[in-house]
């Protein structure tokens, strides 16, 4: 799937994304979800060009049911981002890479 974003599951989540020094963007998708599919490229870009400001981490909702649930991740594709233990912005939906780029404007552009 993607290249430049790596897997977190619930036994890590902890470790690789609330305790992360720098913000960490969680796409919580699924292998049935259609726009999950639609969203994973751009992130991949978008990892690509802006991963040493901000971590990019894929959670696999049906196969780490406890993180989701805990964050009330109802729908995917759901993009987290988390900094400091805190989720300081929620992208629920496909959304066109200009989009996206610009709720992580304030991540990447610092």
């Amino acid at each position: 799937m993607a290249d430049n974003i790596s897997a977190v599951t619930d036994a890590e989540f902890e470790s690789q994304v609330l305790k992360s020094d720098k913000p960490v963007l969680v796409d919580f998708w699924a292998e049935w979800c259609g726009p999950c599919r639609q969203v994973a490229p751009i992130l991949d870009e978008i990892a690509g060009a802006h991963g040493d400001k901000i971590e990019f981490r894929k959670m696999n909702v049906d196969e780490n049911p406890v993180t989701p649930a805990s964050y009330r991740v109802t729908g995917i594709p759901t993009i987290n981002v988390y900094q400091n233990g805190e989720v300081v912005r929620t992208i629920v939906g496909a959304r066109p890479k200009a989009a996206i780029l610009n709720e992580l404007s304030e991540f990447i552009e610092a």
